[in-house]
């Protein structure tokens, strides 16, 4: 793929050939959320926070475990993979590195659709770079 080429959002999604989905990583993100305030997860914990269908939750635990991301059984207890965790965090690292960026920049106290609207489309050197520039004296 040559770096000047256009192509749809969608043109550019089938390109990367990613395994992991942006649901995928609102999942994990959201395991390594709620495992950082208690130790048992379930599957009612992750459809409450997120809004959706234990029935749904169920669905993707299936696919995270085919990807050997989390181990579950059905009605038992969510738990990352060491692979899981690695994602999950990075996941909620980009995530909350975000939030601090938008805070600033747009000088509101919390931009979480905005967030999760773009949080999937950058890349770890622009995550890098951004993480600098919150550093920096100049931001």
């Amino acid at each position: 793929m040559e770096e000047n080429q256009f192509f749809t959002l969608t043109g550019y999604q089938l390109q990367e050939n990613k395994k992991i989905t942006h649901a995928m990583e609102d999942y994990l993100e959201m395991i390594e959320r709620i495992r950082q305030e208690k130790n048992n997860i379930h599957v009612k914990d992750i459809a409450s926070k997120l809004n959706v269908r234990a029935s749904s939750v169920t669905k993707m635990m299936q696919r995270l475990k085919e990807n050997h991301l989390v181990t579950f059984e059905k009605y038992g207890i969510v738990q990352l993979t060491k692979k899981g965790k690695e994602y999950a965090k990075y996941f909620l690292y980009r995530h909350n590195l975000l939030v601090s960026f938008f805070q600033k920049l747009n000088q509101k106290d919390y931009s979480l659709k905005q967030v999760e609207k773009v949080e999937h489309f950058l890349d770890v050197i622009t995550l890098q770079n951004i993480e600098k520039l919150m550093n920096s004296t100049w931001f």
